[in-house]
């Protein structure tokens, strides 16, 4: 089911421990379905593990995620081959396509590879909802930070570009994220770049940023942009932004 509006819900959550299984959908990811506006039946969710190398340990476990849910849930794996005859048929299927994390870099070099770059913008295009974490986020903005190429964070800015930001994930986790955020914005390798803490989703219909959702209360996203300094350059300037919670 299409929305009839572009819609992205870039986070840094949607996971949190189950009762009878080891991990279930947290509400970050009801949200993504939410926004959909499916209604009288399951709802198609389609996860993209590309991040991480299509582990299938750990699709079993969004499998038993997805049956505690509801969801008609399924898999797009590109690891060793498509699984799937046409990925752009089945992606314009579901209701909602969620991506998790890993490895943006890689990510994005594999989807390009297989011409799933275009593919998901035609499916955004069309209205089906867009969502993910951490890498999964990032590669729907023009860039960000990431740890793909090892421990020490770097910039990215080589994504899918469907939004015309930067991001930044796992904000208030991971020390080294902030800084480097404003270093990379105040420098002008990033443009205006948008960050959530930890359970924080920023929704986007079209490019307009138009709601930021939490499944954590008390987390916030944040708004960085640069403006003139001294004589040393530009520096970086913080706005927070405060969250709506799901619960």
């Amino acid at each position: 089911m299409a929305t009839g509006e572009p819609t992205i819900l870039a986070t840094s959550g949607g996971y949190k421990s189950g009762h009878r299984t080891r991990m279930e959908f947290d509400l970050l990811v009801h949200h993504a379905v939410e926004l959909s506006g499916v209604s009288g039946r399951a709802p198609r969710v389609a996860h993209i593990g590309t991040a991480s190398g299509d582990q299938r340990w750990f699709a079993a476990e969004l499998d038993q995620a997805a049956r505690v849910s509801g969801f008609d849930f399924s898999h797009l794996n590109l690891f060793t081959m498509p699984n799937h005859h046409d990925p752009e048929a089945y992606l314009l299927e579901q209701d909602v396509v969620w991506v998790n994390g890993g490895s943006v870099v890689n990510l994005l070099a594999v989807w390009q590879a297989h011409g799933l770059d275009g593919i998901l913008r035609r499916v955004w295009e069309q209205g089906v909802v867009l969502a993910g974490v951490s890498a999964g986020s990032i590669c729907w903005f023009q860039g960000g930070t990431t740890d793909s190429y090892g421990p020490e964070l770097r910039a990215v800015t080589n994504g899918l570009g469907f939004l015309p930001y930067a991001n930044g994930v796992h904000y208030d986790s991971e020390p080294g994220r902030r800084p480097l955020v404003h270093q990379l914005v105040a420098e002008g390798v990033l443009g205006e770049t948008h960050c959530t803490d930890d359970g924080v989703g920023l929704v986007y219909r079209g490019t307009d940023l138009v709601d930021v959702v939490a499944e954590v209360r008390g987390k916030a996203a944040y708004r960085v942009t640069a403006a003139p300094g001294d004589s040393t350059g530009a520096v970086a300037v913080e706005e927070r932004l405060e969250s709506r919670f799901l619960g």
